[in-house]
């Protein structure tokens, strides 16, 4: 019994310290090379972004109000990998509004505490994210993704989505993306592809 649970908490370890390693190689890579990399990620990424944007159209079997409010999300996730704190800001003010227009009607009592609740927080953190220079945009973000996800188990989505992840930033935060290749909205072009699909929802 001990060796199984010895042999575990090594499989466990390696998997960790591999993950990590491989944001730090990354962070690394782009530290050698640091303008070569910037433009290689620029592409990456545009090309993401255009990606996300044919699959932006959503169903229109889901709730109007919370498909908007998806649509700024990953508006401002794609705005946070470029690094363009100008557009994260129009969009987190945008968001804001969004949020606020959610009609929670159709849910049940519990349900509609719930999502008030989610609602009230994350519109705090779009607020700061339409005021915040582009490293406490992406502090808020990390909390405002917490929120969203929240959101998305009472509304549901009609596409696909996958739920990420970095180890790297503030001890480990998760966003969403209609994309599963892995682009990093904490980072952006210093560590483009740090992460992983830590699941798939819907």
């Amino acid at each position: 019994m001990k060796k199984v649970k010895l042999v575990t908490t090594i499989i466990v370890m390696a998997f960790i310290s591999l993950t990590a390693m491989s944001c730090k190689d990354a962070k690394k890579e782009h530290n050698n090379d640091e303008g070569h990399n910037t433009e290689m990620n620029h592409d990456n990424s545009d090309g993401h972004h255009d990606s996300d944007k044919k699959e932006m159209a959503m169903n229109s079997n889901q709730d109007g109000n919370a498909e908007i409010i998806l649509k700024d999300y990953f508006n401002l996730k794609d705005a946070l990998v470029v690094d363009d704190e100008a557009k994260a800001k129009k969009i987190g003010a945008s968001l804001e509004k969004s949020l606020e227009n959610l009609d929670v009607s159709k849910y049940t009592d519990a349900q509609k505490l719930e999502l008030k609740d989610i609602i009230l927080d994350a519109k705090e953190h779009a607020e700061h994210i339409s005021k915040s220079p582009i490293a406490h945009q992406r502090e808020h973000f990390k909390v405002l993704s917490k929120d969203i996800i929240d959101m998305v188990a009472i509304t549901g989505a009609s596409n696909k989505l996958y739920e990420q992840y970095c180890p790297m930033y503030e001890k480990g935060s998760a966003w969403l993306s209609m994309n599963k290749e892995v682009r990093n909205p904490y980072y952006g072009s210093k560590m483009l592809k740090c992460g992983k699909v830590q699941r798939e929802i819907n």
